[in-house]
């Protein structure tokens, strides 16, 4: 009888359909929200709308990442969290550089088309994370979708207040916070999945040698044919 490796299933949340429909959801959503704050970013000269519609692409990715392995073990769903966790803190270290380059050489950002674009990114954002509250615990696979959802819907908010900064001061000051801000918590959600998925991965590997072992050690073997008696 064949012996199941407990480590290996994946978590029954992330087999649910559900679970499958709102990540598709998510992807095309944060997709379509990627190219829609591009475009903005470039029109109102936003930094922080510019980290917001990066951080949709990768969000996207990440949904993409998240679909392609929710059946796989254990340790393809650790290491494409793994991934994911770089990814993050390569965006965070990318705004970081940027809002640097921008003390010099950024102009003032437009903040109507700022705040338009950011409540418009916030409605998307709250809608997912929503649908995706029941699922925020799991392995680090479902904790990077969560985390990357929450994370996002605070940035949007930071970039409406960003817009009303820019309007209030008359500087582009409130936008290079906000984008720092973003790039801060886009690096501290990739550290705590890096963590988790570094754990799962280890977890992975050293229970497998033992796992094996009580199934091997499960399996009766047939006793030894009594020797045949002498004449």
């Amino acid at each position: 009888m064949a012996c199941t490796c407990e480590h290996d299933t994946p978590p029954a949340a992330a087999q649910s359909p559900r679970y499958r429909r709102i990540l598709w959801l998510a992807l095309v959503l944060n997709a379509a929200m990627f190219v829609v704050e591009l475009a903005g970013s470039q029109r109102a000269d936003s930094l922080s709308l510019m980290a917001d519609a990066i951080d949709f692409a990768g969000d996207a990715l990440n949904y993409g990442v998240s679909l392609a392995v929710l059946g796989a073990a254990l340790v393809w769903r650790a290491r494409a969290a793994w991934v994911k966790a770089w990814t993050m803190m390569g965006f965070g270290a990318f705004v970081l550089g940027r809002a640097v380059w921008s003390l010099w050489f950024g102009a003032l950002p437009e903040p109507v088309t700022m705040g338009a674009i950011g409540a418009l990114a916030l409605a998307v954002n709250v809608g997912v994370a929503a649908l995706l509250y029941a699922f925020r615990e799991g392995d680090a696979n479902m904790r990077s979708v969560w985390l990357c959802s929450r994370n996002d819907a605070i940035g949007n908010l930071a970039v409406m207040g960003a817009a009303l900064g820019v309007a209030g001061t008359g500087t582009a000051w409130p936008d290079l916070a906000v984008a720092t801000l973003m790039a801060a918590l886009a690096l501290q959600g990739g550290r705590a999945v890096r963590r988790q998925a570094r754990a799962e991965l280890d977890g992975a590997a050293s229970p497998a040698a033992a796992t094996i072992g009580a199934c091997t050690s499960s399996t009766p073997t047939p006793p030894e044919p009594p020797c045949p008696s002498r004449p």
